[in-house]
């Protein structure tokens, strides 16, 4: 029987204790420590039961060194921390965004084709079970060819979100809905639809008055010849979001209202309540005869979870990662897309080769 896995965390933060639960409960891992400076952290880590070191360097020395970490500490540092682990012989998974900015994405994605270990990028929808089921029936024909998509991710942040110790949220340096949200919206778009290749974007009115942005609408084409729409926001009430819609996060209520519709040449995915629309057969196939609709069928994995599994697959080498480093790096390549369309008022178009 393999030994298990043992993974760090580095981050106890908002997001670090979620990846200590799936850890916690796979049977083939085991949680080695917590990495982080902050005061706080040391009660996490009593809660855990697992010592905590105050940063990598300490982790590194003390001789319990983990088989892989989860990276979850601030946006810009991941890449730094990730590139130090990796060079300890630590297998990574780091949280999205991989890096705040296309360059030091880059130089990630290098780092990672020179080194001995893997990485994965830590964009777990991909193991929502909504996800695996919308990609399952775009798989299927369920719909024909895609043809437009449109997409929407509009709530409401607390005040505390942009308080200490995470106030960085309210700064330009990647603490807007477009690197902390809509990053995640891009990689599940790439995942079901493929590249994206050109971006129009035009900013929100700011309700804050914070540094960071607070959404767009946003034009999109793919590589496929897919066009679509998104609209983002982090600042209005609303039931449309990949939250609200799929109940992922427990502190977000569960609307199970739509997020995509996605438009094919034989019917309409709507994802989010799991629709399919299409016309009944018998008829043309036009505007005058009635539309059938279909509900999918969705799993019930929780997506931390799955997540960890694969990690620990990856790990052995029984797997190979579902989401690299390139296709988060991706990912932010289009979200500093629409940042610049955003800025100048013109389209970007998106050179697929920035990745590598």
């Amino acid at each position: 029987m393999a030994s298990r896995v043992s993974v760090a965390i580095v981050g106890a933060g908002l997001i670090g204790p979620r990846h200590a639960d799936s850890v916690a409960c796979c049977p083939d891992a085991s949680l080695a420590a917590f990495v982080d400076p902050s005061p706080q952290a040391q009660n996490v880590a009593q809660r855990y039961g697992v010592p905590l070191y105050k940063d990598v360097d300490a982790l590194l020395a003390s001789g319990n060194v983990p088989a892989a970490a989860i990276v979850c500490s601030p946006n810009s540092t991941h890449v730094s921390l990730s590139k130090q682990l990796l060079d300890a012989g630590v297998h990574v998974l780091v949280e999205k965004p991989v890096a705040i900015d296309v360059a030091s994405g880059q130089e990630l994605v290098r780092h990672v084709k020179k080194s001995k270990q893997t990485a994965l990028a830590g964009h777990h929808r991909r193991f929502n079970p909504y996800v695996v089921a919308a990609k399952q029936a775009l798989s299927t024909k369920a719909i024909g060819t895609p043809v437009a998509v449109s997409g929407l991710w509009a709530l409401r942040k607390p005040k505390s979100y942009y308080q200490a110790p995470t106030a960085w949220r309210a700064s330009s340096q990647g603490g807007g809905p477009i690197l902390i949200n809509l990053v995640h919206e891009i990689d599940i778009l790439h995942y079901l639809l493929g590249a994206i290749v050109r971006v129009y974007a035009e900013q929100t009115a700011s309700q804050r008055g914070h540094e960071a942005e607070e959404g767009a609408a946003i034009v999109m084409r793919f590589k496929s010849g897919v066009v679509g729409t998104f609209l983002l926001s982090d600042a209005t009430p609303s039931a449309h979001s990949f939250e609200a819609g799929t109940g992922e996060n427990p502190i977000i209520p569960k609307t199970g209202k739509d997020f995509y519709r996605i438009f094919g040449s034989e019917g309409t995915l709507s994802v989010g309540d799991m629709k399919v629309e299409r016309y009944k057969t018998g008829g043309e196939g036009a505007w005058h005869d009635e539309i059938a609709e279909e509900r999918l069928t969705v799993g019930t994995e929780v997506p931390f979870d799955e997540q960890i599994k694969h990690l620990v697959r990856v790990v052995r080498g029984e797997e190979q990662p579902r989401c690299t480093v390139e296709d988060g790096l991706q990912a932010v390549v289009v979200a500093d897309a629409v940042v610049r369309a955003m800025k100048t008022g013109q389209p970007v178009d998106i050179m697929l080769e920035s990745k590598l």
